[in-house]
């Protein structure tokens, strides 16, 4: 009532028109619900569509796939910024070695769990990680494990108000000041019939013991949403179009050509199918002629073609979906064809914009920190670590840098001559040049330092202009 009147009044005022009820906005009346009200209605099946895409639509999977090797690659690598360098050397290698130990499930590292954090917070809109202790009997290196939780594990329609005056919201537990203090995860996985045990019992988990990757979307989003969403209607559509094509070009080619027969009531003689079906079998072969019957006549099969609007039309919804999932063209359908240098290096551009900004705001603040942090806390409590005043200053031992893999770009010898120039002009310092690269500054001068040692003890020379290393007199 009040919302129509809202209109007419707008309607009389003028102003937006994208505001107004005209003739072309009639039909659009956008849900004013918040989006936790639309994840806790529709999610699931959003969810479940993208999933479903992703295994069988070739666009959706190689859109997933894509934007996890540009997001993680290789892994996004911590660069301790602890002072004391023989310490900092000692915490880098146990890291190392810990990573290989991290999963719990024992398939893969730490940044092979990244990959899967990426991947499933593209198709899912989010992942859970529950940080698993360990018993020193256990034998790992820091006795800590990471355990990949998919969202389906946590309920979206587990709403309630408990004694205690908390409030969980779609399976997560706020306190009365809305802070995160519990998630309720279902034991076993909704959809997993190979595993009956205990379906549909739920465990609270302390919020302290969960890494909750989202990328939200709007202020108060408490899921996830996939970024396949605006995407998936059109996907699935023009995946229905191309096999309609295919097979109707299928069937065009099965029909060599046709016998015409002034009399179709007639009941004519037909030479037996061999498989005793009384199908008439007319073999064509090169040179043959065809005695047909009185009045019989032959017409080629001549199906229509897909015509001239098949291409434009599949690379315009390609690049629809392209925007909608924000993967450049070329990477969504391995199109190189309309690629040249110029427009390449710009969509990468843009595109490696948006990866840096979730790299940061996503991957690192929400998982990477975390996991940092509790590692080494649970290193130094174990005795992994020796640390003398560990708990005093904890905030600078714990400080550190995460280096993503480098990028590769289109035309890498201009690029590098570029950043020389930079760090020659005193625009870019070294340290910053090798930590877009994915390397730590200290470790990369130690390695050039020992090669060029090793270089001229052994009286090797590489390069034009090779930089002399004076090393001290060998003492008797």
């Amino acid at each position: 009532m009040l919302s129509g009147l809202r209109r007419r009044i707008g309607a009389l005022i003028g102003g937006f028109e994208a505001a107004q009820g005209s003739r072309r906005l009639k039909g659009f009346q956008p849900s004013r619900a918040h989006v936790n009200t639309l994840i806790s209605a529709t999610g699931s099946d959003i969810t479940a569509r993208a999933r479903y895409l992703v295994r069988n639509n070739g666009y959706a999977l190689n859109a997933a796939e894509s934007w996890t090797g540009n997001a993680v690659g290789t892994g996004i690598k911590p660069s301790s910024l602890i002072a004391d360098k023989d310490l900092k050397t000692l915490v880098q290698q146990l890291w190392l070695a810990w990573t290989d130990e991290s999963d719990a499930e024992e398939l893969t590292d730490f940044y092979g769990q990244q990959r899967r954090a990426a991947r499933e917070v593209f198709i899912a809109g989010e992942v859970f990680f529950r940080l698993r202790p360990r018993r020193p009997e256990d034998g790992l290196t820091v006795p800590l494990q990471l355990q990949m939780l998919p969202s389906e594990m946590l309920p979206l329609t587990r709403t309630e108000v408990l004694p205690n005056g908390n409030t969980i919201r779609q399976g997560i537990e706020f306190d009365r000041i809305g802070r995160r203090v519990a998630y309720w995860f279902l034991r076993r996985h909704p959809g997993d019939l190979t595993d009956p045990g205990m379906v549909g019992e739920m465990v609270r988990v302390p919020a302290a013991e969960i890494i909750h990757v989202i990328d939200p979307v709007e202020s108060g989003q408490l899921r996830g949403v996939s970024r396949l969403a605006p995407a998936i209607v059109k996907l699935f559509l023009l995946d229905q179009y191309d096999d309609a094509e295919l097979e109707r070009k299928k069937i065009a080619a099965m029909y060599a050509m046709f016998v015409i027969s002034p009399a179709p009531t007639d009941i004519i003689d037909v030479t037996p199918a061999d498989d005793g079906s009384g199908d008439r079998i007319v073999e064509v072969q090169p040179g043959q002629v065809v005695p047909l019957e009185p009045g019989e006549q032959i017409q080629t099969s001549a199906p229509a073609d897909v015509g001239g609007s098949y291409e434009p039309f599949e690379y315009r919804t390609l690049l629809q979906i392209s925007a909608a999932t924000g993967i450049p063209y070329a990477y969504l359908s391995n199109d190189m064809l309309k690629a040249n240098y110029s427009n390449s290096r710009m969509a990468l551009l843009e595109f490696r914009r948006r990866v840096e900004a979730w790299q940061h705001s996503v991957m690192v603040h929400q998982m990477c920190r975390k996991v940092w942090q509790r590692w080494l806390d649970v290193a130094v409590l174990s005795g992994a670590l020796d640390i003398s005043g560990y708990e005093r200053n904890r905030a600078s031992f714990i400080a550190c840098s995460w280096l993503p893999p480098k990028w590769d770009w289109v035309d890498p010898l201009k690029d590098a001559k570029a950043e020389i120039e930079q760090i020659g002009a005193g625009l870019k310092s070294r340290t910053q040049a090798l930590a877009e690269r994915g390397y730590d500054a200290e470790q990369v001068d130690a390695e050039i330092a020992a090669d060029r040692e090793r270089e001229q003890r052994l009286g090797l020379t590489f390069g034009s202009d090779p930089t002399p290393l004076l090393l001290p007199p060998p003492t008797s």
